[in-house]
């Protein structure tokens, strides 16, 4: 998994000495790099490197506060090479910079959890979460770092997200700024782990598996374990050989991870699933303190937690919340990339440091410097891929959008007529065996740029029904979640639904004469998504399909952005694997975390577009 959080962005950058650069000796002269150990309340202490300004006899200097899980590296007199990053802004304001090692992580003591759930009702010391981490931390900061204005604020992409909505729920007095980026905020419904239940194989295993992060530590240092070598570069073969759920499960027992373990233990969206879901807190947030949120409109693993995240504030509390959405993969706003692209398609500007500059660190400065106007941050800045221009609103989703039904019939036509047809339909026979890939081409690992996707070699494929909308004859704005609703039947008890609205490009289109890649007749993936069909009716408590019964499946996708510029036609793409992106379906209704290589079979898949059992998609449109 890419967790490309702002933090993990600073720290694995290649770790230099004191150069002598501009900037680097600016802050070498005006800034210092302390370490401590602070104890938290029940004794565990967590190591903390504060970078913070020689001048102290003024309190004038906020805390920006980033806890991480994955090391706040490098330890000792080296420093973090903030000097190449646009963290830069926040020294040359006289910010002090804190990072943590949170509990259990690297150079701090205790257990490390992970997405330890918050405990909204602790009666004494051994009661204990991030937030009361995060409590903790911030009182021994305000009382011991000199010349502070004790004042705080928290920032955070990704896993660095949630512990940034947990500073929030800590309810010390001196926070008064969040800005949780991309959070982690629930690992079944949309987050990183699951997509509306179905499991993102190939991040997943890649990350807590192959990848280290969550194999149990033992030493006191708790150095990072090393990734497993790829056998092959071609990841789509390695996950289709490898097979089953259990077959990664014996290859994460030799590795010793036991969240995989909790995993494979929580099939469906229980209890323990609903204790990780921070938002169920969002109300706890103090009054008084502003939120941030941001998220990349092409982020394939946590843009479900920003927009929920915001969603939660705004609807439990009075707080002064705000919401960033721009065209990033996943923290692509928080390093180096300035933002112009993601993959094949341009966006005319460099959207990173463009937030950077113009939001985030204005953000900060209000709530912590009493600098600057908060009216120059609109209540939701959103940038629109396709017009690629950055808009203000007071407001998301939109005031006045019209919700738009778009049907699929069966001659591969997407219109806003009904189908007039009865007993219509088109199918297709979905084989674990040849599961439909993500993306085109030979991969090692799941890239960052599927989000946007060229989908042509999809179109091709027998098992992926394509429908497509006349050439558009004016611009057409789209803003706010997209809804799918489709009438499927099948021939076995259960199975996986993609889809995903796509944007044709012309055949003549074209950014300039040297383009690295064709995008005459482009077909962009402007969103698409999974869905489980046994959790139709509950994520709770799944249910078999009936063989041969036209069964409805409706789900919401993620928030889009985009206009469709006169011209280009609007297509959407239905299929029922999605590989090794999510796992693969047996298609039985069984137990797919203790699934048997031979449990997989094929299962022929109806979309039905008659008059009476019409499929559809629901479009926000806003023009």
């Amino acid at each position: 998994m890419k967790l490309r959080l702002l933090c993990a962005l600073i720290l694995l950058l290649p770790v230099y000495g004191i150069a002598q650069t501009a900037d680097s000796a600016w802050m070498v002269n005006n800034y210092v790099k302390k370490e401590r150990y602070i104890p938290m309340r029940d004794g565990v202490k967590l190591f903390t490197a504060i970078y913070m300004s020689k001048d102290s006899t003024h309190n004038i200097h906020p805390i920006l506060f980033i806890r991480t899980p994955y090391s706040c590296a490098p330890y000792g007199k080296q420093w973090i090479p903030l000097w190449n990053v646009y963290v830069k802004a926040y020294l040359k304001e006289g910010y002090d910079v804190v990072f943590q090692d949170v509990r259990g992580r690297y150079k701090s003591e205790g257990e490390f959890m992970d997405i330890r759930p918050f405990n909204p009702n602790k009666k004494g010391n051994k009661d204990i979460d991030e937030a009361s981490d995060a409590y903790d931390t911030i009182d021994w900061l305000i009382k011991h770092v000199a010349g502070n204005n004790t004042k705080v604020g928290a920032i955070g992409t990704s896993y660095g997200g949630f512990y940034t909505a947990m500073v929030g729920l800590s309810g010390h007095k001196a926070v008064k700024a969040i800005s949780p980026q991309a959070p982690v905020t629930d690992w079944f419904l949309g987050d990183d782990v699951h997509h509306n239940g179905a499991f993102m194989l190939s991040d997943m295993f890649g990350f807590f598996v192959s990848g280290g992060f969550g194999v149990a530590r033992t030493d006191t240092t708790r150095a990072s374990v090393p990734a497993l070598p790829n056998p092959t570069g071609d990841a789509y073969a390695y996950f289709l050989r490898t097979g089953a759920l259990p077959n990664f499960s014996k290859i994460a027992a030799k590795r010793n991870v036991p969240f995989w373990n909790d995993l494979m233990q929580h099939p469906d969206y229980d209890s323990w699933w609903v204790a990780r879901n921070d938002r169920n807190y969002a109300a706890r947030i103090p009054a008084g303190t502003a939120s941030l949120v941001v998220g990349g409109l092409f982020d394939a693993e946590d843009f479900f937690g920003a927009l929920h995240l915001y969603n939660a504030i705004e609807s439990q509390t009075k707080n002064v919340n705000k919401l960033v959405l721009g065209p990033w993969w996943h923290g692509q706003w928080g390093g180096s990339d300035k933002g112009d692209r993601v993959g094949n398609i341009h966006f005319g500007s460099n959207t990173s440091t463009w937030y950077q500059e113009n939001v985030e660190l204005s953000f900060f400065n209000h709530y912590l410097k009493d600098e600057a106007s908060a009216d120059t941050i609109a209540e939701a800045t959103v940038f629109f891929t396709g017009e690629n221009k950055w808009h203000r609103f007071d407001q998301w989703p939109l005031p006045g959008i019209r919700y738009t039904d778009m049907y699929l019939h069966k001659d591969g036509k997407l219109l806003s007529a009904k189908p007039d047809e009865a007993n219509a339909y088109e199918e297709y026979l979905s084989d674990p065996a040849k599961p439909v890939p993500y993306t085109d081409g030979i991969h090692p690992n799941r890239t960052a740029e599927y989000m946007t996707d060229d989908q042509r070699f999809a179109s091709r494929r027998t098992d992926v029904l394509s429908f497509e909308s006349d050439a558009l004859d004016k611009d057409v704005t789209l803003a706010g979640p997209v809804k799918a609703d489709l009438k499927v039947s099948i021939s076995t008890t259960d199975a996986d639904f993609i889809v995903k609205l796509i944007d044709v490009f012309p055949d003549d289109f074209k950014y300039t004469d040297h383009d690295s890649y064709i995008m005459n007749g482009y077909q962009m993936m402007v969103r698409g998504e999974i869905f489980r069909g046994r959790y139709r009716n509950s994520f709770s408590k799944p249910e078999a399909f009936i063989p041969g019964k036209v069964t409805e499946i409706k789900y919401t996708l993620n928030d889009i952005a985009h206009v469709f510029k006169k011209g280009h036609r609007i297509m959407v793409q239905v299929q029922s694997s999605w590989f090794p992106l999510a796992d693969r379906n047996p298609q039985q209704f069984i137990n797919i975390y203790q699934a048997k290589d031979a449990d997989f079979i094929k299962s022929t898949i109806r979309i039905h577009m008659s008059a009476q059992e019409g499929s559809k998609v629901v479009l926000p449109v806003i023009n």
